[in-house]
């Protein structure tokens, strides 16, 4: 996808909108990121970010990072290690299925949010709101770039 393109076409509030919606039905963490820097490999940036955005301080390490790449139409999603024992491997495949034909179609924004939706789902499953039991909201909602 062309970055300047991307940028037209994405909005921000929408996927803020999206995550908060998703983060109410779980105990779960979800970021979006968008870098304009070159990347080689989605996957290792990804890491990287999720690294330097401190998503692995979530108290049930619990946070997911999905990372857009516009300069190479590329994407990633990482999540921290209580994600990775809770959800199976057919979880990643399928965030990834339900954005990448969104992307191919030029709906930027309606692939983030369908990806943010999905990993709702299964963080809502996996760390179930517990009654009685206040949510912390722990990482940014926003849209972050670098």
């Amino acid at each position: 996808m062309d970055p300047k393109d991307f940028l037209d076409h994405i909005d921000d509030q929408a996927i803020v909108e999206a995550i908060r919606a998703a983060e109410t039905r779980g105990r779960g963490e979800i970021r979006v990121h968008v870098t304009h820097q070159p990347v080689g490999d989605a996957q290792e940036a990804a890491i990287e970010a999720f690294e330097r955005l401190g998503m692995a301080r979530t108290a049930e390490r619990n946070g997911v990072l999905i990372l857009v790449v516009p300069r190479t139409n590329a994407f990633a999603i990482v999540g921290d290690q209580g994600v990775h024992l809770h959800c199976g491997a057919s979880f990643w495949k399928n965030v990834t299925e339900a954005m990448s034909a969104e992307f191919r179609a030029g709906r930027y924004t309606e692939a983030i949010r369908r990806g943010v939706e999905r990993v709702g789902d299964e963080l809502a499953q996996a760390f179930p709101r517990e009654p009685g039991r206040t949510d912390v909201n722990e990482l940014p909602d926003s849209v972050s770039r670098d």
